[in-house]
């Protein structure tokens, strides 16, 4: 297991203004928009930066971050742990009173994606991640 990425969630109006304090760092986004989720998401894969933003009029989908933000404020939304599967460690963090606050699987194109996010166990937002090209 290895620390993979840190989310922060910002306000929509905010997002391009986060990012350009990252670029002035010297990093550079993808920029992928998730309609399922309702968010927008700004990545740099390699510094291991994601900036998510609820979409405006995407209530129900964007829900959990628009709460998070309402209760919160802008801030660390998670921090993902890249592991080999999301089962061992989701059981294991269970055993301390880890529960799933969201689940997804994706499959784009060759690649498969298995996230758990945790609710925050003693403060920590944890979200294991796996992925993997379909065989």
């Amino acid at each position: 297991m290895k620390l993979h990425h840190v989310v922060f969630c910002v306000h929509h109006d905010n997002q391009e203004r986060a990012a350009d304090l990252w670029r002035g760092l010297g990093l550079t986004f993808a920029d992928i928009a998730l309609p399922d989720l309702g968010v927008r998401v700004l990545i740099d894969w390699e510094a291991g930066i994601e900036l998510v933003s609820p979409v405006p009029g995407s209530a129900e989908a964007a829900a959990a971050f628009t709460t998070f933000l309402e209760t919160q404020g802008e801030g660390i939304y998670s921090i993902v742990m890249a592991v080999e599967e999301v089962d061992g460690p989701e059981a294991v963090a269970a055993r301390y009173g880890a529960q799933v606050a969201y689940r997804q699987h994706r499959e784009v194109g060759s690649l498969t994606i298995d996230e758990v996010m945790l609710a925050p166990v003693h403060g920590m937002p944890i979200t294991f991640l796996s992925t993997g090209g379909k065989t």
